[in-house]
């Protein structure tokens, strides 16, 4: 079995959603740490001059709302189980 940890982001100016990251895992429990270290440390595309970040945690994964300079930004992070 392979948990996932997939990152979905605004990777455009005109803020369209897409995969921008995914990383496979053994179990679910280094999976969720791991979702978990991304949602403090992970440097999305957008705001470029991040001041703030906001970690939500909900089922399956967070939502992560960064605060820029002009602009706010979010991106998901989800577990998700490989079948």
């Amino acid at each position: 079995m392979t948990w996932w940890v997939v990152v979905e982001e605004q990777r455009t100016s005109e803020r369209i959603w897409s995969l921008s990251e995914r990383f496979s895992h053994p179990d679910r429990e280094t999976a969720e740490a791991e979702a978990l270290r991304l949602a403090r440390e992970y440097e999305p595309a957008y705001p470029w001059s991040p001041k703030s970040r906001t970690v939500l945690r909900g089922p399956g994964g967070y939502l992560v709302i960064v605060e820029g300079r002009t602009s706010t930004y979010h991106f998901r992070l989800n577990v998700l189980e490989e079948l």
